[in-house]
């Protein structure tokens, strides 16, 4: 027990912790995303199943950690490049999550013409929660081996996950509202999705160039950078009209504008 509270696990177990915050951020958008197309009653609802999902799903592959680590050997070779079964998931992820944050935007922004005449669509819970956990196992099994990584101690890792995610259970309320609030939000938030799904399927593909290249550090860059050029934006349009008002089909009555 003395040996787990050293130094270098602390300094692990802060590591860890804070980039389980940040790439728990790219699920929380994806949460609130889908969970806004809920009926309003049954978004908390969403939300939290969601973040509650990723917390689970990431300590049952901590847990499995010897099979997870079984997924790193090659299983086919396509083109000359092995592919194993990490690769695999994040391929198919990343193509997931780029079709659905495009059909997103596009759904966000049809036109009128096409908006007013379109009945509205029940989304149920269980679609959204079915969507959440695909991407949350893609999410879940990049940041594992990334803990894998930093630590490779169950009681540093474990608790900095949960703690993480508690934070973002309390965030995801507020995340939530403010990308809703706000439009252009939602559509850098949507195009983030998009920029994070290419990265997967880039490291999918070849995970040593992407890591050679470095290129989360230069996506991570990409969107703080965004984000704060929108955030001047939004103060310096205090006075400006009131922003268009995105489609949010499932909270429109049936037949109606």
């Amino acid at each position: 027990m003395t040996d787990l509270f050293t130094t270098e696990n602390l300094i692990a177990f802060l590591s860890l912790t804070a980039l389980e915050i940040v790439l728990g951020i790219d699920n929380v958008i994806f949460v609130a995303i889908l969970s806004a197309k809920l009926p309003p009653e049954q978004q908390d609802l969403g939300r939290r199943l969601g973040i509650g999902l990723a917390v689970v799903s990431r300590i049952i592959l901590l847990l499995a950690i010897s099979w997870i680590m079984r997924l790193t050997e090659p299983l086919l070779t396509l083109f000359g490049n092995s592919i194993s079964g990490r690769d695999l998931i994040l391929l198919v992820g990343g193509l997931f999550l780029i079709g659905k944050s495009t059909f997103e935007i596009h759904e966000k922004l049809e036109t009128a013409e096409h908006g007013h005449n379109v009945k509205a669509k029940v989304v149920t819970l269980g679609a959204v929660i079915a969507q959440v956990i695909v991407i949350d196992v893609v999410f879940s099994l990049d940041s594992v081996i990334t803990a894998v990584g930093i630590s490779g101690v169950l009681a540093v890792m474990i608790p900095a996950i949960i703690i993480a995610a508690t934070l973002m259970l309390f965030a995801s309320g507020a995340i939530s509202r403010f990308v809703e609030k706000h439009p252009t939000m939602k559509m850098l938030a949507l195009a983030f999705l998009i920029l994070i799904g290419a990265m997967l399927v880039i490291e999918g593909w070849n995970a040593e160039a992407a890591h050679d290249l470095h290129l989360k550090n230069y996506a991570y860059f990409a969107m703080a950078f965004s984000f704060g050029i929108e955030l001047l934006n939004m103060r310096l349009r205090t006075k400006a009209p009131q922003p268009v008002k995105l489609h949010n089909q499932p909270t429109l009555p049936e037949g109606g504008d």
